[in-house]
């Protein structure tokens, strides 16, 4: 018995297949090889055909299958992870109006800080726990202002992971989670945040039907079926953000447990049963995958959006060709903590939620020609991608989130010692790395909802911890300097 996972992310599609009783992966795939493409007509835009996704997802479904040699009746349940906060929107034919503007657009900022001010910080804070900021419902806001021939032909508004699990199966449905993540879910009320789309004008019709996280929200459609080499009628039983994902492939589902990624964007994302939220909004809080109405389970964000994707920038524009990431890694190695005084402020991907929504761009200062060279700089980038994360923890410890002990998947910047040393260090927290990713705990949480697996408990059983990195206590003052140097730059920038 096997469960496919997918995980649709802004640079790629990933497929996992796990046999349930096992847990093991037997087989994964991704497309495209490189990343995909993200369009910006203007600064600070970003926006991506949804069909990219989905041609992306057959190959990997296609791959995946080959690879794995199974029976596609043998696959018993289907799960989705997706990039968060975007637009999807399609027409009564189920056709997409527009492409997708997803999660790192910054367009609608503005509007959500009108919004914040005009419906009152109170309101929006009790009611959503965050402004309504630069999400999902503020991007819709925009198209109707700005796109009014487009707002006219909309029949449903969708989230990135609803439109895959319309294509898999022919049905628009969204989860109350993924209605949190773009501020149209009323927690205080438990329904569809209708007064924040009175004010933006915009239908309750939009919203689609609601389904459980974990439930049969739809199956394969003969079409789709024949499409992706899939059996018709196989259970779509699983869908969440890729934060709240994440930390469901790390068994992060209790209060005081945190998760942590850092790919395109980074993101530490804890666990609380209390209603928390940032008054400034600089970190989210968003209903997690396991709240019910029994259980108060909310997940505390903190997003920077510039991370990974820093990291990506230095080697297409700085390094010689040959040279991978593990070569990278090894090189930033080489320099001692701090760069020898060389500062980079990671923010080149639009607004960051922690800088009160400021597009500042990234910065590198510091540079003597005399004195740094190419290693002196890819360390000061994983120093200032992590010294990022540090800033935003820094916000969460205001509401009660302080880690002790970080998880998260051994891949992207995690996969370099000198990131994951310089966070334990300048946090002070212990970080442990896991044999997991997005797409198997899709594959997982399709296992929970489809009744595969009768507790979480049960799913998590076989999670595999590789290890884990400790607090470096004899560099605590070097980090700390170092983290000092990096705030107080920043700190000049904003001023």
């Amino acid at each position: 018995m096997y469960l496919l996972g997918y995980d649709i992310g802004s640079s790629s599609v990933k497929a996992s297949l796990v046999e349930a009783e096992s847990g093991i992966c037997v087989a994964s795939a991704f497309y495209p090889k490189q990343e995909m493409q993200i369009t910006a007509v203007q600064a600070g835009w970003a926006e991506q055909d949804p069909e990219m996704w989905w041609q992306n997802l057959k190959l990997a479904t296609n791959e995946v299958i080959s690879k794995a040699k199974v029976q596609t009746a043998d696959i018993k349940a289907i799960g989705i992870s997706y990039q968060m906060h975007g637009l999807v929107l399609v027409d009564k034919t189920q056709a997409v109006l527009r492409p997708a503007i997803i999660w790192c657009d910054s367009r609608a900022v503005a509007i959500g800080e009108q919004a914040f001010n005009e419906i009152g910080h109170t309101r929006c804070l009790e009611y959503l726990l965050n402004s309504p900021g630069n999400f999902t419902a503020s991007k819709l806001k925009w198209v109707k202002e700005n796109e009014p021939a487009v707002f006219e032909k909309i029949y449903k508004i969708m989230l990135p992971g609803d439109y895959i699990a319309m294509k898999l199966s022919g049905n628009i449905n969204t989860t109350i989670s993924g209605l949190s993540e773009g501020m149209l879910w009323d927690i205080k009320n438990n329904k569809p945040a209708n007064f924040l789309l009175d004010y933006y004008g915009i239908s309750h019709d939009f919203i689609p039907e609601i389904v459980p996280t974990f439930s049969e929200q739809c199956s394969v459609s003969a079409k789709a079926a024949e499409e992706l080499g899939l059996r018709a009628g196989t259970i779509i039983s699983y869908r969440a953000g890729d934060q709240p994902n994440n930390a469901l492939s790390l068994n992060v589902l209790n209060p005081g447990e945190i998760a942590a990624t850092a790919g395109t964007s980074g993101v530490v994302y804890g666990v609380s049963d209390q209603i928390k939220y940032d008054p400034q909004s600089r970190v989210n809080t968003f209903v997690h995958v396991n709240q019910t109405e029994l259980q108060t389970r909310l997940g505390v964000l903190l997003c920077i959006s510039g991370t990974g994707i820093l990291n990506s920038w230095i080697k297409k524009n700085t390094i010689q060709a040959g040279i991978d990431y593990n070569e990278m890694n090894r090189l930033a190695a080489n320099v001692p903590i701090g760069s020898n005084g060389i500062v980079v402020l990671p923010f080149g991907n639009g607004a960051e939620r922690i800088l009160g929504n400021k597009n500042l761009g990234a910065v590198i200062a510091g540079v003597g020609f005399n004195s740094h060279n190419i290693n002196h700089l890819l360390r000061a980038s994983q120093e200032g991608i992590v010294f990022s994360f540090k800033y935003g923890m820094d916000i969460m410890q205001e509401i009660g989130i302080k880690p002790s002990v970080i998880r998260a998947g051994n891949a992207n910047m995690f996969l370099s010692p000198v990131f994951r040393e310089t966070l334990a260090g300048v946090t002070g927290a212990a970080i442990e790395l896991y044999d997991t990713d997005g797409s198997v705990g899709a594959a997982k949480g399709a296992g929970i909802g489809a009744g595969i697996y009768k507790k979480s408990v049960e799913a998590f059983s076989t999670l595999k911890k590789l290890t884990t990195i400790e607090p470096d206590i004899s560099n605590t003052e070097q980090y700390f300097d170092a983290y000092s140097n990096w705030k107080n730059y920043l700190a000049k920038l904003i001023n």
